[in-house]
């Protein structure tokens, strides 16, 4: 996936006060968290949300997290970015939740015999369950 332009981070940062930044703008601590920002970046800029639909939902996800024992130290912000994502997606109609999950569960599939390193491709039998 390609990553959103300079530009498209940087305006997501300053719409997103709580999105953990540095000089260079958005901080990822792993790489899918890199994708789940280019996503919603995307997303946004094709009109499936604005910014403070997205910080609302984004914050309701936080607040439900928390109040199920999150104990919100950092480390779980792009989890929450993930599922707000998840949740607009099917909410909007653009992949219903059934289809999210059967494909998140093939990815665990192909992720769980692909060797550390090597690009993880999906094929159909990790669909089979």
């Amino acid at each position: 996936m390609m990553m959103p332009d300079r530009a498209a981070a940087l305006a997501a940062a300053r719409a997103l006060p709580d999105l953990p930044i540095d000089t260079d703008g958005p901080v990822f601590r792993e790489p899918w968290e890199a994708h789940a920002f280019a996503m919603a970046v995307t997303l946004h800029a094709r009109g499936l949300f604005t910014w403070p639909e997205w910080a609302a939902a984004l914050a309701d996800e936080i607040s439900r997290a928390q109040t199920a024992g999150d104990a919100d130290c950092g480390d779980t912000y792009y989890r929450h970015w993930l599922a707000t994502l998840e949740r607009l997606v099917a909410e909007k109609g653009v992949a219903s939740a059934e289809a999210l999950t059967r494909y998140r569960d093939a990815w665990d599939h192909a992720a769980d015999r692909t060797p550390h390193g090597k690009p993880i491709e999906l094929r159909p039998e990790d669909f089979a369950g």
